[in-house]
């Protein structure tokens, strides 16, 4: 199938059946992965990350695809596999082309999210139903406070600074990690 048949698939909604056509990729992304020192499990986390990758690029509304499927996903998948491995030299991201550029910033953008949802995870339950409450169901502090059984508006507030000082304590903490 042509690339701009899996990309029809994607704007028309069809995500499963334009998945289906670039796992037929999948053997080659294996191959890189292997020929650079990686396992099948290795190879295997990197497609998924990839196409976690691809996927939210495919939303933004000013991404635009210059090369093929293949080509774009090879490159994503050797920037994650480098990533991962921590074998970038300054001499190569020096020498990036500027569609090279483009998926390095994205491979770094799916790792923040990545150490984000970590942060998430690892706040207590309340924490995470008072920040749910708040930004996903967009629940005022009052609602919050009658639903949480805080004594005030005010304290739900403190209390979801607090939730967000933590979960950015904990996304500090993880990320100086594995930079250093």
């Amino acid at each position: 199938m042509s690339d701009q048949k899996i990309l029809k698939l994607f704007k028309n909604g069809q995500r499963d059946k334009a998945f289906q056509e670039l796992y037929k990729l999948y053997p080659r992304i294996e191959k890189l992965i292997l020929s650079k020192g990686g396992t099948k499990a290795d190879a295997n986390d990197v497609f998924q990350e990839m196409l976690i990758i691809l996927n939210r690029n495919l939303e933004k509304t000013d991404f635009n695809l210059t090369a093929s499927f293949y080509t774009y996903l090879y490159s994503v998948s050797r920037f994650v596999w480098k990533d991962q491995q921590k074998q970038f030299s300054k001499q190569e991201l020096h020498d990036l082309k500027s569609e090279e550029v483009s998926i390095f910033h994205s491979v770094l953008e799916e790792q923040k999210y990545q150490f984000a949802e970590k942060a998430f995870r690892e706040l207590g339950e309340r924490c995470q139903q008072l920040l749910q409450r708040f930004y996903l169901k967009k629940m005022s502090f009052k609602d919050i406070a009658e639903v949480m059984q805080f004594k005030s508006e005010k304290i739900a507030k403190n209390q979801k600074y607090k939730c967000l000082q933590k979960a950015k304590d904990i996304y500090k903490t993880n990320y100086n990690t594995v930079q250093s």
